[in-house]
């Protein structure tokens, strides 16, 4: 069993012994660390929390709970439902609620859920409040309310249609280019609620054909639930055998975007990011971020229109908070997360898949056509086991040193630019490990730089 504690919230295996997995004490406790922070630090007169959920096996015991324990805490409760993370997040916003909880363990396998916790723009708490969360729930520091200051549940199923009619209000979503394309569109969704997201959206795009596959939302998942290459085998066999004109694969809460080409190869989850950012910037230049271990084809692009990339420390909160310090018109990040300001601040693969259809409906183009209009790197991630004890911000400092005539980045561990190349090196918080991504123009020489940096590594230890 297994429970992990972050900035952003809780997530575990279901089942085991309270502390040992997420088990139902353990999310009365941090629902509830959730709640006081909310009802200690708010500046809006909302009692209102919102409560979404993907479609995973043990969603429903889990909200329950939580919706229980909130009510308890004396707040009113909109349970919208099945929900993808990014209509939750609007919906914080649209019911003027004081925060929001998102039930989704991402793209973690069929045992694993989390409570992912949202401030009243319907956005990640900060790492400064996250932490606030974890002492609260560490102490335990919480009071219940009297049963005259009992919360209420409300049930709102509406805010899936209301995601989609915002989205496509927007000005860039050309449905009427859609419509006469005239595509055929192959989605995989895991059996989740992206099952029933991406089809209806797809539907009022006026896409008329849509192959389906594991787009039922029992939360029994198809494959392994990450939109990687190796778990979707069986959506780029279906589309070898032509006829349909793109793919698109989401994760369980339909915040990742994955595209495959219409000859069944993909287009790889960092160029989601950069094909809609290029469309994007085409009609409103302006500035771009995406985070240091994402793909330089977006900085690429970016240049090429012009105007401004940033790059920012790993995580959405991070990449968002950027993006309002710049004026981004776009970002995101590498692992399909598409985040559009024009909607609202937060990955949102709906938003992801309108552009990009519009966007090639405007081409002209096949997708595999399109994608050689990019720059074209690769990247490769892996990870360097250390020894339990071993000070790593103290090897990542020698690692910084030994390579201090390049162009080095310390925002989020080390990351060091190369002429075209990068590689980028990050603690991780949970396990003694070294996270190392390196990108270059082919996967060759993405994984030879790795390498190198790995024994640079090595020699440092």
């Amino acid at each position: 069993m297994s429970l992990i504690k972050s900035i952003s919230g809780i997530r575990g295996t279901i089942g085991g012994r309270a502390g040992d997995g997420l088990t139902p004490l353990d999310i009365v406790k941090f629902t509830s660390a959730y709640a006081t922070f909310i009802n200690r630090t708010s500046t809006v007169p909302s009692r209102v929390i919102v409560v979404g959920r993907d479609a995973r096996l043990s969603g429903r015991m889990v909200l329950d709970t939580v919706v229980g324990t909130l009510m308890g805490m004396g707040f009113d409760v909109v349970n919208i439902g099945l929900a993808t993370t990014p209509t939750t997040e609007l919906a914080v916003v649209g019911e003027g609620a004081c925060g929001g909880i998102i039930i989704t363990a991402s793209h973690n396998p069929r045992q694993w859920n989390a409570l992912k916790l949202l401030n009243h723009r319907g956005e990640f708490l900060t790492d400064e409040e996250g932490q606030q969360v974890l002492s609260l729930a560490e102490q335990e520091d919480f009071d219940y309310a009297g049963v005259d200051h009992l919360g209420r549940e409300m049930k709102n199923y509406t805010w899936l249609r209301r995601h989609i009619d915002q989205v496509l209000a927007l000005d860039l979503v050309d449905v009427e280019a859609i419509r006469k394309a005239d595509f055929t569109v192959a989605v995989d969704a895991v059996n989740s609620v992206g099952g029933v997201a991406i089809p209806m959206l797809l539907q009022a795009l006026g896409v008329k054909r849509v192959e389906r596959l594991y787009c039922d939302p029992t939360g029994n998942f198809g494959h392994t639930p990450e939109p990687i290459p190796e778990n979707l085998s069986a959506i780029s066999t279906m589309m070898k055998r032509g006829g349909i004109d793109v793919g698109f694969v989401v994760d369980p809460d339909v915040d990742r975007l994955a595209i495959v080409m219409e000859n069944g190869e993909f287009f790889v989850e960092e160029y989601t990011l950069v094909a809609v950012a290029d469309y994007v910037l085409s009609h409103t230049p302006g500035a771009t971020v995406s985070n240091l271990s994402s793909s330089r084809a977006l900085r690429d692009v970016t240049l090429r229109h012009g105007c401004t990339y940033t790059a920012a420390a790993v995580g959405e909160v991070n990449v968002t908070t950027e993006m309002r310090r710049t004026g981004a018109v776009i970002g995101g990040e590498g692992n399909g997360g598409v985040i559009y300001p024009a909607c609202h601040y937060g990955r949102d693969a709906l938003v992801g898949v309108a552009l990009f259809l519009s966007l090639l409906a405007r081409s002209g183009k096949t997708v595999s056509q399109l994608k050689a209009t990019y720059p074209q790197y690769s990247i490769a991630k892996g990870k360097l086991e250390l020894a339990p004890g071993m000070d790593v911000d103290a090897i990542l400092r020698a690692v910084e040193d030994h390579y201090r005539g390049e162009q080095v980045t310390t925002v989020d561990g080390v990351k060091i630019d190369f002429a075209d190349s990068w590689v980028h090196l990050r603690k991780s918080n949970t396990e003694p490990i070294i996270r190392i991504y390196s990108e270059a123009p082919t996967m060759e020489q993405a994984q030879r730089l790795a390498a190198e940096v790995r024994q640079v590594v090595l020699s440092l230890v």
